[in-house]
């Protein structure tokens, strides 16, 4: 009998309890501080290095996968591989594990914030939306030298800032991600670096085909369920399916979608909005589970518990349904060249859509006084120079806020 820290490679076709899925990813949700990149290092020390669950090529294929699709990425790597070794029941307890701590984290954030006083909310939400500004500045600048490598892919990502800056963020953001796509396909040549296809993951053709019929059908059906039976509950619902539908790059690419679904309905306002993404860094696990705070913030009914749970299943959906299509077609539609530029393409856009959102809204809503701009820098310090992990940061600036007034 094996145990758990010396099963070989081989054990991708063995099975795993939900239950015990449910338990593995619910201590790296409590654990995984860092973002969408330290949780595929987490993942990797889990499940190669120490379970030995998957192989080195294999986990690199299922991350690789992850990164082509639209949602967050780390969470969908979490999906797959309870997918992989415990089917459809071990990628919910995977999804479950890994996403309820930071769910509960910020839901509760979300009744704390409401119930302080005027005096002490400003303070705490002055010195989180600093930490906001410090938080999407290192995120642009490390994926702007990961994904921009080259002239080409650094003028889409300026080209697609300006449109969203111009043309506002619901328009610019879709019609800048298909027209790097198309731009990428056409103008990155073949000496551009794009990773290779790997082959084929395990799974029933029909299987995908259906999760991407669903996927679809979801995608155009609900907005126009939810106008034609005037239910804000699904109003709330397609909104944040659309987000996990829509958002490449995952991660901090999110705020800006976010804020374009929730901030102009006055769903929730700007400033609940920044407190709450500023909280969301301090926190282990997904950001993707901001939706909870939004939900639960949201001034329009069922909010609190209701809301936040609405907000949850409807920004994580799609990843469920893209990952169950992706896992069996995966080696087919990466085999073409012109998918991975138009991807390549698309990863430039992001930079340049999370480019938009650092200067309006994280940017414009936070820095107002030389004050505000020297704390600002001060945590860009201890982000980038001292390495300081972004929850303390955040606990940092806070306190540092709420002292130089």
């Amino acid at each position: 009998m094996h145990d758990a820290n010396t099963e070989t490679p081989s054990a991708l076709a063995a099975h795993s309890s939900p239950w015990s899925l449910f338990c593995i990813f619910l201590r790296l949700g409590l654990t995984s501080f860092g973002g969408p990149a330290a949780h595929l290092g987490y993942f990797r020390d889990e499940f190669v290095s120490r379970r030995r669950w998957l192989d080195e090529h294999t986990y690199s294929d299922v991350v690789a996968l992850c990164q082509f699709l639209p949602g967050p990425g780390s969470s969908q790597v979490g999906i797959a591989i309870g997918r992989l070794r415990g089917g459809i029941a071990g990628a919910l307890a995977a999804w479950l594990g890994f996403t309820l701590p930071s769910v509960l984290l910020l839901v509760a954030f979300a009744y704390g914030f409401t119930l302080l006083s005027d005096a002490t909310s400003l303070h705490l939400l002055r010195g989180l939306k600093i930490a906001a500004v410090a938080v999407v500045v290192q995120a642009v600048w490390s994926m702007g030298r990961m994904l921009c490598p080259d002239r080409t892919r650094a003028t889409l990502a300026a080209a697609s800032a300006t449109a969203v800056i111009l043309l506002g963020a619901g328009v610019g953001q879709i019609a800048s991600i298909v027209a790097a796509g198309v731009a990428g396909a056409a103008l990155l040549g073949s000496s551009t670096e794009v990773p290779s296809a790997p082959p084929g993951m395990p799974g029933s053709r029909a299987g995908a085909l259906a999760c991407l019929a669903a996927f679809a059908l979801l995608l155009f059906g609900l907005p126009a369920a939810a106008a034609y039976l005037h239910s804000y509950p699904l109003d709330l619902f397609a909104a944040f399916y659309r987000v996990g539908s829509l958002v490449f790059g995952g991660g901090h690419v999110v705020l800006p979608l976010l804020e374009a679904v929730v901030v102009p309905r006055g769903w929730v306002s700007a400033n609940t909005f920044m407190a709450g993404y500023g909280a969301a860094q301090a926190i282990p696990g997904p950001l993707f589970t901001f939706a909870a705070f939004l939900g639960a913030t949201s001034s329009a009914h069922p909010a609190g518990i209701v809301g936040a749970l609405i907000a949850t299943v409807a920004i994580f959906l799609p990843s469920f349904l893209l990952v169950g299509a992706a896992l069996p077609l995966w080696g087919r539609l990466r085999a073409f060249a012109s998918m991975r530029r138009a991807m390549a393409g698309i990863n430039a856009a992001v930079v340049g859509i999370l480019l938009a959102a650092l200067y309006d809204p994280v940017w414009t809503s936070a820095v107002h006084t030389g004050r505000d701009f020297v704390l600002v820098v001060a945590a860009l310090v201890l982000l980038g120079w001292w390495r300081v992990p972004s929850w303390a940061v955040v606990l940092i600036t806070v306190a540092l806020a709420w002292w130089i007034v």
